[in-house]
């Protein structure tokens, strides 16, 4: 089999970016070794961002992140709840920080609203006393398996491959060039030619690049989130304090998804998963949220975040950014026909799918314009049909499991 670009890695960057090179008339093919959104994507915690999560001290992934959030509103409102979100300060946690936050935000542009206790209590009654007072800011919850299929087929619609449960087992590397891989959806292996490869697989990228004689510092970090019947939550909350443990709270509908550690890993398919993270979840979390009962928990899991860090040992878990780092491989270590998209966080899947298309297309000569920002996705217009699509490629993920099923 011959195709132009192969995009190894069907999370919503790697969906994103077969998207947006079909738009541009690309000849794509998009591998995936599970469902769609088997790994990263629909094991996180669904959170779009509006960017005030890294603000005082990421300035420049909040503006990312509220950019984005625009966006995938516009582009995507099948595949999101706009909730809105609450920063909570609670006793204890330091009142200059929360100042801070409000005024990073301000500066930025992220709209934002300043609650009394009293006020945050009356939009959630179920907050504990704790709570002194609140920041409005327009989060919302994604869902993740959603937003990757309706990329992933809105790729085919525009002329893209789909080979699900195709696993690549190895890169065929010749004369320093990558010109393609080896794959197996399970019949036996097979060889697919490309001009170039974008290695979108996430967490596991850096053993994707091993395959090419690429050494990159991947730095994965594991988390887990807990998901617990609960009625009555309508909006996101997040404790407004330094990013730590348990400072997340996701609503679904008779659900909250609580959330997350920041635990390093070496394997992103080998790790051990401490139960005891699931009760800290609900020390943490209960400190915002009253009423939360472990006996009510409805399914717990761990996802990989994709971190690169380039010097693991001065930079590990929480310290290392949540930005995105797409990588040349012909510039960066003489192996062309190769470029890795690494980091990043599923808000801003569209904006690290436009830099990889923009780069390949540059490699190879491909003058088609980024219309993924303003081109809605498949099924924005059909109510059920973005679910039709999910059962069509079996994604099954636990993200939003409960969604899905619904």
């Amino acid at each position: 089999m011959e195709t132009t670009v192969l995009v190894i890695g069907g999370g919503a960057t790697g969906a994103g970016t077969a998207r947006d090179l079909a738009m541009r008339g690309v000849d794509v093919t998009l591998v995936e070794r599970d469902s769609f959104a088997g790994g990263t994507s629909g094991r996180s915690h669904g959170l779009l961002h509006s960017g005030a999560r890294y603000v005082p001290g990421d300035r420049e992934g909040a503006e990312e992140c509220i950019a984005e959030n625009r966006v995938v509103r516009r582009i995507a409102p099948h595949c999101i709840s706009d909730t809105g979100g609450l920063f909570l300060q609670v006793a204890g946690d330091d009142p200059d920080f929360f100042e801070e936050k409000r005024a990073a935000c301000k500066e930025l542009g992220i709209e934002i609203e300043e609650l009394s206790a009293e006020e945050a209590r009356e939009a959630v009654p179920d907050l504990t006393e704790g709570v002194e007072r609140a920041l409005r800011v327009p989060d919302a919850v994604i869902h993740p398996t959603r937003l990757t299929v309706a990329n992933a087929a809105d790729a085919r619609e525009h002329g893209a491959t789909l080979l699900p449960g195709t696993e690549v087992t190895d890169l065929v590397v010749e004369d320093d060039a990558v010109r393609g891989a080896l794959v197996d959806d399970g019949s036996g292996e097979r060889e697919i030619r490309a001009e170039h490869v974008v290695n979108a697989s996430g967490a596991w990228a850096g053993k994707l690049a091993a395959m090419a004689g690429v050494e990159m510092e991947m730095a994965p970090s594991s988390g887990v989130m807990v998901a617990v019947e609960y009625d009555g939550l309508g909006t996101v909350l997040n404790r407004a304090r330094p990013a730590a443990d348990g400072d997340i709270v996701i609503p679904h509908d008779g659900q909250v998804v609580l959330g997350t550690t920041s635990v390093d890993v070496e394997d992103p398919d080998d790790f051990s998963r401490d139960e005891r993270d699931i009760d800290r979840m609900f020390d943490e979390c209960g400190a915002m949220l009253s009423g939360l009962d472990p006996e009510r928990i409805d399914r717990s899991y761990w996802g990989v975040r994709p971190l690169y860090s380039a010097d693991r040992e001065r930079h590990a878990g929480r310290q290392i950014s949540r930005g995105f780092h797409l990588l040349d491989h012909a510039k960066r270590d003489g192996v062309s026909g190769f470029s890795s998209i690494v980091g990043g966080k599923l808000t801003t899947y569209r904006a690290m799918a436009e830099a990889t298309s923009d780069r390949v297309c540059k490699r190879i000569s491909v003058e088609g314009e980024c219309r993924t920002a303003e081109e809605s996705l498949l099924g924005h217009d059909q109510p059920g049909r973005i679910d039709e699509l999910v059962a069509e490629f079996g994604a099954d993920n636990p993200a939003d499991a409960d969604v899905i099923a619904r």
